[in-house]
């Protein structure tokens, strides 16, 4: 293994508080336990509220479910900032990016967590989950960008970090270019998001190359991509991911009919109403 290769693993082990080990990554919580679900229910673009566990519809792998639980806006969130620093964010793109970061960071509650993953060549933990939200501005004022981009080991580390306590783990991703520098394998960080509860939105300029991996990692968690026209507008943007993240619902269902493991495709409706929804699109459950 080469000195950077090393260095990686470290890294992300070290944001995670586990070791670096392939058979360490996070598991789905589900096995024959509770499945849970991030569903945002909408209509014309206005959130749905007032559901119960009746007004779900639920399929796992094409077997209607019973969902048990239904929860919102009830949960304290475990946010990741999982933050591009290579060189080409300086100057003011990172002054807009502190900026922006500041104004998501004032919205967090109280029982709120928050943790900060920046990336260049090389994945540093900036801070790990705290209710303190000072430390991460702290660690972002003190940031010196350079290097280049290991967007997919940096998405590996913050998806550990999301998942290292209880909450519901929002990872908000931002980059302003493609990787270049990563040591992990793209399908295989893909792979690791079907077993976890996270939920990845990513953050991106619209006037640069954008790296597929983050449109499949949001698709792939029932998050988002954003475009932003420039930094000025992360702002907004962040503001706007953690809001929406707010009005989703986290629904449970212990899965019947359906085999333990492998790949469980989901599908979740909203009963007798015009909804749309966005959730995980499956799991995957056990080894498989």
């Amino acid at each position: 293994m080469t000195g950077r290769a090393s260095f990686v693993c470290l890294a992300v082990a070290l944001a995670a508080g586990a070791p670096a080990r392939a058979q360490d990554a996070p598991t789905f919580r589900s096995s024959t336990e509770v499945v849970r679900v991030d569903v945002l229910a909408t209509v014309d673009g206005r959130p749905v509220r007032g559901l119960g566990p009746g007004d779900f519809e639920v399929t796992d792998s094409g077997v209607a479910q019973v969902v048990d639980l239904v929860s919102f806006e009830q949960l304290p969130l475990n946010v990741v900032l999982a933050f591009d620093l290579s060189e080409s964010v300086s100057g003011e793109r990172l002054a807009h990016l502190t900026a922006a970061s500041r104004a998501v960071l004032a919205r967090l509650e109280r029982s709120d967590q928050v943790a900060l993953v920046s990336f260049s060549h090389v994945v540093a933990p900036g801070a790990g989950l705290t209710t303190d939200a000072s430390t991460i501005a702290r660690a972002l004022e003190d940031a010196v960008p350079g290097g280049e981009t290991s967007l997919v080991d940096a998405t590996y580390a913050a998806l550990l970090v999301g998942e290292s306590d209880v909450g519901r783990s929002l990872v908000i991703v931002f980059s302003d270019g493609v990787d270049t520098a990563s040591w992990l394998q793209a399908e295989r960080v893909l792979d690791i998001a079907k077993r976890t509860d996270a939920v990845v939105y990513s953050v991106a300029v619209r006037s640069v190359a954008v790296s597929p991996f983050l449109r499949e990692m949001a698709e792939q968690t029932g998050g988002r991509q954003f475009r932003v026209d420039s930094t000025r507008d992360l702002g907004a943007a962040f503001e706007g991911i953690l809001d929406e993240f707010r009005r989703r619902y986290v629904i449970g269902f212990t899965p019947r009919g359906v085999p333990a493991g492998g790949w469980h495709p989901l599908v979740v409706r909203i009963k007798g109403q015009r909804a749309t929804t966005r959730a995980r699109p499956g799991y995957l459950a056990g080894g498989g």
